[in-house]
């Protein structure tokens, strides 16, 4: 296949200094305060993005240096092995994460959000608002997931 390549569009501050700092629990929000700061020339891009209360942030997880594997063990559900395709673990074939954070506000080229989950330094690759239709989460369901939640 034909390798791809993607040049950031900014770089996330966030308190995560390493990987192992940020927290893994998928049933909720890190509670932490971070910044998307893009380059200036992609400011006019964020117009009326301030109306959104989400914003999903599609970055390149720059620190990952363990090896691709396509079975995991979540730390918070030991007792399940899923493929990487049904986790949203960061070892994966490529280092492409989706954060889905709450905007706080917009200040020229800044982004301030809440629920932060990627490391300070992540390069940014691409932002969108978080616009699901109602129709898509309509029997939304959540594999595995739902059993681990289950059980706690």
């Amino acid at each position: 296949m034909e390798e791809i390549s993607y040049t950031p569009i900014g770089e996330v501050e966030s308190p995560f200094d390493r990987p192992e700092d940020v927290p893994t629990d998928p049933t909720g929000s890190t509670g932490a305060t971070g910044w998307v700061r893009l380059d200036p020339a992609y400011r006019e891009g964020l117009a009326h993005l301030e109306g959104f209360s989400h914003v999903v942030i599609v970055a390149h997880l720059h620190l990952l240096e363990e090896e691709t594997t396509l079975r995991t063990a979540p730390p918070f559900a030991p007792d399940v092995e899923p493929g990487v395709f049904a986790t949203r673990s960061p070892v994966r074939p490529n280092n492409v994460a989706l954060s889905i954070v709450r905007l706080a506000g917009v200040d020229g080229a800044t982004l301030e959000v809440e629920g932060i989950d990627l490391v300070d330094g992540t390069p940014v690759i691409d932002l969108k608002p978080f616009a699901p239709k109602d129709h898509e989460l309509a029997g939304l369901e959540m594999g595995w997931l739902e059993d681990v939640e289950e059980s706690r």
